[in-house]
């Protein structure tokens, strides 16, 4: 992190100062074999990391850090390990060695900076219209307008769907306005007809409330969220009754990251970025908080 970009030393750099990294090993067998129980049980970190029973060398043994996770621990106590980007390609290296069934090639009209977005944010939106059950035609309802939601957009119209959308944010509003949303509004505002379908990306628990009652019976709600704040008490009666439904989004498949990535060479997605180099990762970080920015956030070298 660079200082200057940040002002005062912050918490992740100090982290970084006081937490001094072994020089790095050569045998990971060894390295699990001489594991002290100071923090996490082995066998536990070698059975969701290593299903088959062996380490391998690859993007599954990714092991960087803040100093606090459990893969950086694993590295301050074991000096015998393998960290990947240091003994062997991957993490921010110039290649990486990874698992065939786990790479899906890109659209080739697109460079890297805006393949970049496809992979998380794009994947993930697009998983959200298939949880929430989202048909050719159908009136879907999008509550928040970044990095995600201005890709699923762009799905949405290539499918004929109508697209209403509710964000706070002047600039958020106007790109959607762009993109071809039917409808508009601000984050408090609902949409003019009955949702057959919509999706929530903001983290909050009042948003997913709004585009319940904005569906129709038997519509659906996905929460694309890690965490809500909270979901406040709301009438059953008036909002859930009429076999409504709220599905949660928490992973995408290969098989929607094959899906998705065809279908963006198909429609020929190109997403809006904004770009900050490495040094710059905690101003695009705040950038993303603050609301500060339009479509994605992309960090290059």
């Amino acid at each position: 992190m660079n200082s200057a970009e940040t002002g005062p030393q912050n918490p992740v750099e100090k982290q970084y100062s006081e937490y001094s990294y072994p020089e790095p090993g050569d045998d990971i067998p060894a390295w699990l074999k001489s594991w002290s129980y100071g923090c996490y049980d082995p066998s536990v970190y070698e059975a969701l990391h290593w299903p088959e029973g062996r380490p391998k060398e690859s993007l599954e043994v990714l092991v960087a850090g803040c100093g606090t996770m459990q893969a950086a621990v694993l590295a301050f106590n074991n000096p015998d390990c393998k960290i990947t980007g240091i003994d062997f390609d991957g993490g921010y290296a110039e290649y990486a060695l990874a698992r065939t069934d786990f790479v899906f090639p890109l659209p080739t009209t697109l460079d890297d900076l805006h393949a970049a977005p496809l992979l998380c944010a794009g994947i993930i939106g697009f998983r959200s219209l298939r949880v929430a059950g989202v048909k050719y035609g159908d009136r879907v309802g999008l509550f928040g307008f970044g990095a995600s939601a201005h890709l699923a957009i762009e799905v949405l119209r290539a499918w004929r769907c109508e697209v209403y959308v509710s964000t706070r944010g002047a600039s958020h509003r106007k790109l959607a306005e762009s993109m071809g949303a039917t409808w508009v509004g601000s984050e408090s505002d609902r949409p003019p007809v009955a949702l057959d379908r919509a999706v929530t990306f903001a983290p909050s628990g009042d948003v997913v409330v709004l585009a319940l009652s904005s569906l129709r019976k038997g519509g659906v709600v996905a929460i694309n969220a890690i965490h809500l704040d909270r979901i406040p008490e709301f009438d059953y009666d008036r909002l859930l009754w009429g076999e409504r439904q709220i599905r949660s989004v928490a992973n995408m498949t290969r098989a929607d990251a094959r899906d998705f990535l065809n279908l963006a060479a198909e429609i020929q997605l190109r997403p809006k970025v904004t770009t900050f180099s490495l040094d710059q990762a905690n101003k695009a970080l705040a950038a993303i908080k603050s609301d500060s920015i339009d479509g994605a956030a992309v960090i290059v070298p």
